[in-house]
């Protein structure tokens, strides 16, 4: 869904400013002085409207949550969140996942948390997931051994494919499960998920953690991705797809 473009986003972002990191290049392997003494560093890729960055920091205090979310327009009400409940040990981040090598030293990050993130269900696209093994390598370069990744996603298709790269990569998989709430609300949710469960979509969740032989950036690029279209919670399939646009253009 196309977030709303917010005419009066300058001065909303100017209030929250001091929550706002902009020399994110220049922190590299600085992050921790932002909160001395912190107990850990956690990275939030794709923190939207923030419900899960300010409870998940709320219920940590001891520890720094770094949120990165490429529109602006989704993370003003994040740190609008954050602003009005006195979280004091978040930062958010506007910048694309993809440059996470340049604003984090190697092995600086101790957690990851990706969370319904877009599933890119077209087989051409599938280097575009979160969970991509490019992407994979790129998370271990910034994680110690030992540090986890915490995934959820609402889509079957992808969490099943998910599992595949991470196994494929070296992770070790724990926590697996494909419907974490069928027993009542396990831990806290983003306000997707929220919509989801009270819908009655099944929510999958894993942690996984980075192993010594965990294949990082330095492994090189990952071989190219082949035959990866997704059937997603929307019913997209690739192939059929394509078996229809075909012969939509036969009978034309």
């Amino acid at each position: 869904m196309r977030m709303r473009k917010r005419h009066n986003l300058a001065p909303r972002m100017e209030k929250c400013a001091a929550l706002l990191i902009e020399d994110v290049f220049e922190r590299k392997g600085k992050w921790r002085e932002l909160m001395p003494g912190c107990d850990a560093l956690s990275l939030e890729l794709g923190c939207g409207k923030g419900r899960f960055t300010a409870d998940t920091a709320e219920n940590n205090p001891g520890k720094l949550f770094i949120a990165l979310e490429k529109v602006a327009d989704a993370m003003i009400i994040a740190m609008e969140r954050v602003q009005t409940r006195e979280i004091g040990n978040v930062r958010f981040i506007c910048e694309d996942v993809a440059k996470m090598a340049d604003m984090f030293d190697a092995g600086e990050v101790d957690r990851i948390y990706i969370n319904f993130c877009d599933p890119w269900p077209k087989s051409r696209d599938a280097k575009f997931r979160l969970t991509a093994p490019s992407f994979l390598r790129l998370y271990a370069q910034l994680l110690s051994t030992g540090g986890q990744i915490h995934f959820k996603t609402d889509n079957r298709p992808l969490f099943d494919w998910s599992v595949e790269q991470f196994e494929k990569e070296g992770w070790s998989i724990s926590q697996l499960t494909n419907d974490l709430h069928c027993d009542g609300i396990n831990g806290v949710m983003t306000d997707y998920e929220a919509k989801f469960h009270a819908e009655g979509v099944k929510i999958n969740r894993l942690v996984a953690t980075r192993k010594d032989s965990t294949l990082t950036l330095a492994a090189g690029t990952p071989p190219r991705l082949h035959d990866s279209a997704l059937r997603d919670s929307r019913g997209y399939d690739e192939s059929k797809e394509a078996n229809r646009k075909n012969a939509a253009d036969k009978e034309n």
